[in-house]
């Protein structure tokens, strides 16, 4: 104990000695520069900062890239083997020019940059302030109410007063304060999932990645996008979706949820209780920055449901492709058995996907622009908040790049923009199948030159 005690006085003598020496040192410093102060204390204040946030647009004279420099500059990133089956295409935002493209017309799994084409449809189709609706109706049977999906996957099982998983969800004890209101005498609940048709699972889905949390069987309503756990990151899915959302209802209005029963035919009563999603621009922006697989099914539907087809997988695949046909973009090749790109058994091209990208950051399809703000940003956010900040190319191009990754064993995409250091846009579109162990990486280290190459020889 004698040594801390000594430490401790030591320490106490040697601060007081410095303060002293601080104070002698300040007094003299104030006696000396006495006028000098005077001058400064009657000088005028600066001018307070004022912020002017802008978008500053690039400028329209910056030099392009040259086909001969891009090729020069991604010889040596194209030619890795970690690519595997690589195709690509890289086009001038200015003019719509191709500049560089290896297998352009290729099909190859695209994985999640499939949701460029559904968020693509759903701005060239949808109002943007559209919102989905989730009812309760009272059935011809008294004591009988029926939850009538409408598609809303962000509806809530999280308690009044608990964040939800999608910002702004309506809540399931939403619905149930309204019953309760309506007077009605509630002994049975029964969940009308007519909205939707066909399979609940695509052709080419694992149905273990519903445990690993990826996907859900698609029903016309679910709660927390089929999540078992309201707001936790790791949580799966539930394989009942819709009959779970009828049981928290049940659960919700004090009845016994072990009879809750699900009915494929639409339901007719009068309204009970209706909620809102939140509107379509909000659930874009999840669906592409988590690349949010059930969101970008759901979206899919809604897309359908506006051309007059069925809700379904072949339904939404169908009006996604017709959307992007109308709108002059080149969907041959096009092989689509989803909207989120989960199936192994989608193909797209990469001249499909660049000329979306492209059509977005151009003049011809003003509703399209939306798109390239939804476009996560590398090292930013999104999908690509922790990607593009481990080299030099890498940390170059962050905050120039934004895009849409995707990501299945063995394939890894992207679909983008990049502005180049002389300040010349480039949209491109990068498909690598049967990668290797490190082709995430190669494919980011390809993208990232595009920001620096140089490329005007």
């Amino acid at each position: 104990m004698r040594p801390t005690r000594w430490w401790r006085s030591t320490h106490v003598a040697v601060g007081v000695a410095v303060l002293m020496l601080v104070a002698a040192l300040v007094a003299g410093g104030a006696l000396l520069n006495r006028d000098q102060s005077d001058q400064l204390a009657v000088e005028p204040a600066p001018p307070p900062a004022t912020a002017a946030p802008a978008v500053v647009p690039v400028a329209a004279s910056a030099q392009a890239p040259t086909p001969r420099g891009l090729a020069a500059a991604l010889r040596l990133v194209a030619s890795d083997p970690n690519l595997g089956n690589f195709t690509a295409r890289i086009t001038d935002a200015l003019t719509g020019d191709e500049l560089w493209a290896q297998g352009a017309d290729v099909p190859m799994q695209p994985a999640s940059t499939n949701k460029v084409l559904t968020a693509a449809a759903a701005l060239l189709t949808l109002d943007r302030d559209a919102r989905l609706t989730t009812r309760v109706l009272a059935s011809e049977k008294p004591g009988v109410v029926v939850l009538v999906g409408g598609g809303d996957q962000t509806l809530s099982a999280a308690p009044r007063g608990e964040e939800t998983w999608y910002r702004d969800a309506a809540r399931i004890v939403d619905l149930a304060d309204q019953v309760r209101r309506s007077g009605v005498k509630v002994r049975e609940v029964q969940v009308d999932v007519s909205a939707y048709t066909g399979p609940t699972m695509a052709p080419g889905w694992d149905p273990l990645d519903i445990d690993g949390g990826d996907i859900a069987p698609m029903e016309a309503v679910m709660l927390d996008a089929g999540r078992t756990q309201p707001v936790s990151v790791e949580s799966r899915r539930s394989r009942t979706p819709a009959l779970d959302a009828g049981r928290a209802l049940a659960v919700a209005l004090g009845v016994d949820p072990a009879k809750v029963t699900v009915r494929t035919t639409a339901a007719r009563g009068d309204e009970l209780a209706s909620v809102q999603s939140p509107p379509l621009m909000q659930r874009l922006r999840e669906m592409m920055n988590a690349s949010d697989n059930v969101m970008a099914e759901s979206i899919g539907r809604e897309v359908a449901a506006q051309a007059g087809l069925p809700q379904s997988f072949a339904g939404a695949a169908r009006a996604v492709l017709a959307a992007l046909d109308d709108a002059g973009i080149d969907t041959d090749g096009a092989t689509l058995l989803d909207s989120s790109g989960l199936s192994v058994d989608d193909r797209l091209t990469a001249r499909t996907l660049d000329q979306v990208i492209n059509a977005a950051a151009g003049d011809g399809q003003p509703a399209l622009r939306p798109l390239v703000d939804l476009l996560p940003i590398a090292g930013g956010s999104g999908t690509l908040s922790n990607r593009y900040l481990d080299t030099d190319a890498g940390r170059a191009a962050a905050g120039y790049l934004r895009a849409k990754t995707g990501s299945l064993t063995g394939t890894n995409s992207l679909a983008g923009i990049v502005t180049d250091e002389s300040g010349r846009v480039l949209t491109f579109a990068l498909l690598s199948n049967d990668a290797g162990p490190t082709g995430r990486t190669a494919l980011d280290a390809f993208a990232a030159t595009l920001r620096s190459c140089g490329c005007r020889a």
